[in-house]
């Protein structure tokens, strides 16, 4: 069976690009990479060209993910796997892969109605080494492990299952914790070393997207960048403590357009075993619109 190998890229819609420019950058850390065209810029975390891509949107929402395949033979095995599935796609363009800066690519939408981009053939620019947008200790940690992971809106939860299985994930429900007088199982799809590229089954999300979690190789980046958070006064979310699926060491803060991002280190591989669990290690406490 043909596997994703990462959570590669993401596309947002945003109304404000320039508060969103100063938030990725001077406060994340991320490099800015202005493009030819006026409706988007893109941001670097490593070398390729980009990993996520603001798009001036009223929507201030997701409008796409990426999943990558290893390459042009394992793209076409994978149209045949989506149809044996009968999931709908289509071959995206040329104009349509050059604008993504990928050879290849398909377009699909996952059962919630998420946009869904397969490819191969990222534009990798080792010439042009990755130069944050502020200062840092260390560096984000992608490789392997892609852009990071995400959690998204899926009202039918079985039929997301059956979906991201069939683009080669696995994994299932991981915590079983209280909200009120609710028990949530949210369930947990991974693809690579990461415990998890994506995410769904939360309830109760407004947005196509809860949160998009980045990894830093160095603890201090936590610490600095929560400490850039609080001085921005930006709203904490979910304040900062360990989990207990992946291990990550990290807190929640609420993004330009409401929704939020985790900023975290020190993840543990995946286990590629089943495990649950009724709480985190320690901290992260829920603050006002962690899951609106």
């Amino acid at each position: 069976m043909v596997q994703v190998t990462e959570l590669s890229y993401m596309g947002i819609g945003v109304k404000n690009p320039d508060e969103w420019k100063n938030f990725a950058a001077r406060t994340i850390g991320m490099e800015l990479a202005e493009g030819e065209e006026r409706d988007r810029c893109y941001f670097r975390m490593d070398y390729w060209h980009h990993r996520i891509v603001l798009h001036t949107d009223d929507s201030d929402d997701l409008m796409y993910l990426g999943f990558r395949v290893a390459g042009p033979e394992e793209f076409r095995e994978m149209q045949k796997q989506l149809s044996s599935a009968e999931i709908q796609f289509r071959v995206g363009s040329n104009a349509e892969a050059v604008e993504r800066h990928v050879l290849e690519v398909l377009k699909l939408n996952d059962p919630d109605g998420n946009p869904i981009e397969i490819f191969h053939g990222p534009q990798v620019q080792y010439s042009t080494p990755f130069h944050p947008g502020r200062r840092m200790h260390g560096r984000f940690k992608t490789g392997a492990g892609g852009l990071g992971h995400c959690i998204i809106r899926e009202k039918d939860v079985p039929a997301a299952i059956r979906f991201y299985n069939a683009l080669g994930m696995r994994g299932g429900v991981e915590y079983k914790f209280q909200m009120g007088k609710q028990v949530v199982t949210p369930v947990f799809m991974h693809c690579n070393e990461r415990d998890h590229s994506v995410a769904f089954g939360i309830g109760g999300v407004k947005k196509r997207i809860n949160h998009l979690m980045i990894e830093v190789d160095n603890l201090d980046d936590v610490g600095l960048t929560y400490d850039l958070v609080r001085k921005h006064n930006l709203p904490i979310r979910i304040t900062p403590g360990k989990h207990s699926n992946d291990h990550m060491f990290s807190f929640y803060v609420g993004n330009p357009s409401g929704w939020m991002w985790e900023y975290g280190w020190g993840a543990r591989p995946a286990t590629h075993q089943s495990e649950y669990y009724v709480e985190d290690m320690y901290g992260h406490e829920f603050e006002p619109g962690a899951f609106d």
